[in-house]
């Protein structure tokens, strides 16, 4: 069977009497013994009139208490814009993966860059190999 992944949840409805994260435990803590091997965790955004806390990574405690909680591989997302933010989830361990979404609308060339900016080598398409840094 070819691995699965979770659809994407929401983690907190961010209003009185909706979706919680302890649910979203729960829901990994059963979807994994299914062959779910990776949560988006993300809380959704979708009620309109609920009051989101924004700030960089707000949804990273989300990823790690699933990741902690549930044992199972997450993805953190929520304004993660910064080379430097995404490798200090990873290896602080709070996440397995960082998804980008925005960002790479706002900027394409992202992991490229973060690369550059990380001091990491990588293979470029051939075609952009005459506008690197």
């Amino acid at each position: 069977m070819s691995p699965l992944v979770a659809p994407h949840f929401r983690l907190r409805d961010w209003t009185e009497g909706g979706w919680t994260i302890e649910d979203s435990i729960a829901l990994a803590r059963q979807v994994k013994p299914l062959g779910v091997d990776l949560i988006d965790a993300s809380s959704g955004g979708i009620v309109p009139w609920a009051k989101i806390p924004l700030g960089p990574g707000y949804q990273t405690p989300f990823a790690e208490r699933i990741r902690r909680d549930a044992g199972i591989l997450t993805g953190a997302v929520g304004m993660i814009t910064a080379p430097e933010q995404a490798q200090h989830i990873i290896a602080t361990g709070q996440a397995d993966i960082v998804l980008l979404a925005r960002e790479l609308l706002r900027d394409p060339y992202w992991p490229l860059r973060a690369a550059h900016v990380l001091k990491q080598q990588i293979a470029w398409p051939k075609q952009y190999e005459r506008a690197r840094f």
